[in-house]
């Protein structure tokens, strides 16, 4: 065909082509890999059969264009690309659940009850840290609520050390707090 032996094909189409399928590739990658560890058994198989499929598809491409150094930059920039675009989306999307930990100093009480009254369970427990006595707060939430337990933190103990951790598997529903009113 002539289109295909067109210079602007080799120059342009191709390593267009090779960038933008090279993104979806990856980027269903990043999710398949997320599916996976959250335990998503069907819908990871299906993305990486269509991942696959892609791949498939953009490197016999390459390998029939050996010559064209501009496939090789499309070929990485996608890839970098997709990786960028698959952590977005799965921010986007914020699925499964957290484990934020909270050691703080100071009384917790005010963090505590307002967390509670958002809605999050909050267990507590009083330790000993390197500097004397310390509060711990153990809260399991939906991903999807990270951004405000972490505003919630500082607003009302800015000083408080936490770190949020992904967490696989949770065998039960969370638990929320909800105030008996009289």
């Amino acid at each position: 065909m002539i289109f295909f032996d067109a210079p602007v094909f080799d120059l342009l189409i191709l390593p267009l082509f090779i960038f933008v399928a090279r993104i979806c590739d990856v980027t269903l990658d990043t999710m398949r890999i997320i599916f996976v560890s959250k335990g998503f058994k069907i819908i990871a198989p299906i993305i990486g059969f269509f991942e696959v499929l892609i791949w498939i598809v953009v490197i016999t491409r390459i390998m029939h264009n050996l010559d064209n150094w501009i496939c090789y930059v499309a070929y990485a920039g996608g890839f970098a690309t997709g990786n960028y675009i698959g952590m977005l989306l799965d921010e986007k999307l914020a699925i499964g659940h957290e484990l934020v930990r909270v050691i703080t100093k100071k009384d917790a009480n005010e963090l505590i009850n307002a967390l509670r009254e958002s809605g999050y369970g909050v267990t507590t427990v009083n330790a000993m840290g390197m500097q004397g006595e310390v509060g711990i707060l153990y809260i399991v939430i939906n991903r999807k609520k990270l951004k405000d337990v972490i505003e919630t933190i500082y607003s009302y103990n800015p000083n408080a050390f936490f770190t949020v951790e992904n967490i696989g598997y949770v065998n039960k529903t969370i638990y929320q707090y909800k105030r008996l009113t009289v």
